[in-house]
């Protein structure tokens, strides 16, 4: 197994494939403001993506937004996922490739393979549990001979969610068996609005629910073992004691990351894993309303592709205004509060219902645009920085699996994103 490391002979610490989308302008700002974070304090990276031009503008841009005239001279890499040997020579030159090129179910599968047999890392945003699930399938085991970590969903989904289970973990004392996390955002007098990518990963996650409930059956997996009391599972709509409004099973690929995460901490780790049931506020009566009616003619809509070509065509109508094809967006701030029961150190947890409690926080900024890229980059840090942190082989992982006995949540915090106890 050959793994490469920061002190490899590769030029670059970071590639940002993908540069020049929407995503990728925020992650190049973010790496430029984190430079001084890489090993020994440089950070060497270069941009990479199909058109020139277009990424000759996203550093020029950073440069005006940063102050930073230097930036305009970071390296360019022409690379296209239509063109194998290009991405192959982009993975060549770089100890991380973060892939900001999404729909993932589209463009995600080339960029994973060229970076497996190429030898480099990949960090990835994409909120699609088929492509992560697939690719886990697909390429672990040639990942782990490699020596390669390919990790996604390293952005809003879903490093807050698994993270936050960890961190409630590690600061229970005793065996924590249940976690419910509750998300929550705070907007400004105009509202939310978010770019269109992550509406996207909704639509294709949603109509790919059965192909995903056949993918995994070709896993073979045991179920999990239940330690203590079974968590009870929440109605699809029901009122929440804990935020005081509405609220409904969150439908993002947070709990089959986190479920991924807790199997690998059973599996790999023999430790006990913990029960997860993730939930999203929407509001009073009226927003409930409101959220059955579109959620109805969502839900209707993706079986169809008609119907999803026009909630893509349209993202601002069907979603009453929250997602954009705009590059506008108004920041919200995002609560995920986690709710976990489990047995003190004295106690048996195949004795009795669970006898304590711990209440935690993940507070951070705007998800998509602010957070997402904060994660992505951090958890690049993190590998570059920490590799004896890491799992011992390489693979296809989670985060909480990757960075589970890293110091990422302190990285995080350092930048932004909360990590407290209630």
């Amino acid at each position: 197994m050959v793994t490469v490391s920061a002190s490899s002979g590769r030029p670059y610490h970071l590639i940002i494939y993908g540069a020049s989308g929407f995503t990728g302008q925020f992650v190049v700002e973010e790496v430029a403001r984190t430079s001084s974070e890489g090993p020994k304090g440089n950070l060497k990276w270069a941009i990479a993506g199909r058109s020139r031009p277009k990424l000759e503008k996203v550093l020029e841009q950073a440069a005006e937004a940063l102050g930073r005239p230097d930036l305009k001279s970071v390296d360019i890499i022409i690379a296209d996922v239509g063109e194998p040997e290009s991405l192959a020579a982009m993975c060549r030159q770089g100890v991380i490739v973060l892939n900001c090129v999404g729909p993932y179910r589209f463009f995600g599968e080339p960029v994973v393979q060229a970076c497996v047999e190429n030898g480099a890392h990949l960090l990835d945003v994409s909120g699609e549990p088929q492509f992560l699930e697939g690719i886990q399938l697909n390429y672990h085991d040639k990942a782990s001979e490699q020596g390669v970590y390919i990790i996604g969903s390293c952005g809003f989904d879903s490093i807050p969610a698994d993270m936050g289970v960890i961190y409630t973990r590690d600061q229970f004392k005793g065996t924590l068996t249940t976690v419910e996390s509750f998300l929550s955002a705070n907007t400004g007098p105009e509202g939310a609005r978010l770019n269109e990518g992550t509406w996207q990963s909704a639509i294709y996650g949603l109509a790919d629910s059965s192909k995903l409930r056949s993918l995994r059956k070709k896993f073979g997996h045991k179920p999990l073992p239940v330690v203590g009391t079974k968590i009870k599972r929440r109605s699809a709509l029901f009122f929440s004691r804990e935020m005081q409004q509405y609220a409904v099973p969150f439908m993002g690929t947070d709990p089959s990351v986190v479920k991924r995460t807790q199997r690998y901490l059973a599996e790999e780790l023999h430790e006990s894993p913990v029960q997860y049931g993730a939930y999203v506020g929407i509001g009073g009566i009226s927003s409930v309303f409101k959220f059955l009616f579109f959620g109805m003619m969502f839900w209707f809509m993706v079986k169809c592709s008609f119907g999803r070509k026009l909630l893509i065509k349209f993202p601002e109508f069907f979603s009453l205004g929250v997602f954009s094809l705009s590059q506008k967006n108004i920041y919200i701030f995002l609560t995920f509060v986690f709710f976990g029961e489990g047995y003190t150190e004295d106690q048996d947890p195949s004795q009795g219902k669970p006898n304590a409690k711990i209440r935690t926080v993940v507070q951070g900024p705007e998800p998509g645009y602010v957070a997402t890229p904060i994660s992505m980059v951090q958890a690049a840090i993190t590998i570059l920085n920490e590799p004896e942190s890491l799992p011992k082989k390489g693979g296809v992982y989670t985060p909480g699996s990757a960075f589970g006995k890293t110091t990422i949540i302190k990285r995080l915090d350092k930048h932004g994103i909360k990590f407290s106890i209630m």
